[in-house]
């Protein structure tokens, strides 16, 4: 549909909750998601990164997550994220909302998600590792919660030159 601008660290939108998609508004949901799915490839066009994108990151306030990596796409409208156990890892985040900051923060390895797809059918996924981080990443961002909120301390902080232009 259209590429939008992306909301950066600072903008007041950025920590709205979000509201719940209702079953009347699938049409809409599926703009969104393709507008989602435009602005994250004209993102990792222009910086090399991006698997994932909430879509108040694109000031739309509504629970959907767009996923896009090894050649898969995947829509989340309103999920619900449930936590396995009680194991976490340290890691470095980053975020589209603030390229070449990355923040060390603590994430679980093993989440459940129950969500709709775009055909309104109930789902369930179970992510570990790498994709449990990036679902509990983006579901912040409906949440209305950045990664540098939850930095593990004030000197959790650094640039990474080569996820950003501008350096």
């Amino acid at each position: 549909m259209a590429i939008k601008e992306i909301l950066l660290l600072g903008n007041k939108n950025l920590y709205e909750i979000c509201k719940e998609v209702s079953k009347n508004e699938i049409d809409k949901a599926e703009e969104i998601v393709k507008d989602l799915h435009d602005t994250m490839m004209d993102f990792r066009e222009k910086y090399g990164f991006g698997r994932a994108i909430a879509a108040p990151q694109i000031n739309e306030l509504y629970r959907i997550i767009y996923m896009n990596f090894d050649s898969k796409s995947i829509a989340l409208i309103n999920p619900r994220l449930e936590f396995i156990d009680d194991e976490k890892f340290e890691m470095w985040d980053d975020c589209m909302s603030y390229p070449g900051l990355e923040v060390k923060l603590y994430r679980y390895k093993k989440c459940k998600v129950y969500y709709k797809d775009l055909n309104w059918n109930d789902c369930i996924l179970e992510p570990t590792g790498d994709l449990s981080e990036l679902i509990q990443h983006e579901y912040d961002h409906l949440d209305g919660i950045l990664a540098v909120q939850r930095a593990i301390d004030n000197k959790s902080f650094r640039i990474n030159k080569n996820k950003i232009g501008c350096f």
